[in-house]
């Protein structure tokens, strides 16, 4: 969670709660392939292990999602960032902001994490080279003080990694 959402965040709504706690049963259940969530007694906030798919650039690595659900979930989308370290992906900034449009523009309230988390994977598995993204240094200047990757105006160009 970043530092600004951590003062100002809200409690969820009632259809908020009842939809984490209908996804949090089914991850008990039967989480995706590849992840493993982390349980804590806050609905609002998870943690996501998430495991390099093997044959890929990102075999036999873990690296921890933390996602944070909004009031109005799913009406909104959550903000999910990788925590530090983050891996190194064209898309993925080093202070774990991920530049993927399920997560923003194309959101839809139909999706669930397990979509998500599903999407993320894909990227990662799909990626042929382990590096920042070009802009990385720029981004963090202008990221300063947690800023939320929500409030970024991400621009979607490159779907090849």
């Amino acid at each position: 969670m970043t530092t600004s959402s951590a003062s100002t965040r809200k409690g969820l709504t009632k259809i908020a709660t009842n939809r984490l706690q209908k996804e949090f049963m089914e991850w008990q259940t039967s989480p995706p392939a590849g992840f493993k969530h982390r349980v804590s007694d806050n609905l609002q906030r998870w943690i996501i292990e998430v495991n390099g798919a093997p044959g890929t650039l990102y075999a036999n690595e873990t690296y921890q999602l933390q996602v944070e659900f909004p009031e109005h979930y799913p009406m909104e989308a959550p903000q999910v960032i990788f925590q530090h370290p983050a891996p190194l992906h064209p898309h993925i900034y080093s202070n774990g902001h991920i530049c993927l449009d399920v997560l923003y523009d194309s959101w839809s309230p139909a999706m669930r994490l397990s979509s998500i988390c599903l999407s993320i994977l894909s990227m990662l598995s799909s990626s042929s080279v382990k590096q920042k993204p070009k802009d990385n240094d720029h981004y963090l200047k202008n990221c300063k003080n947690g800023r939320s990757p929500k409030e970024t105006r991400w621009r979607f160009h490159d779907d090849k990694v």
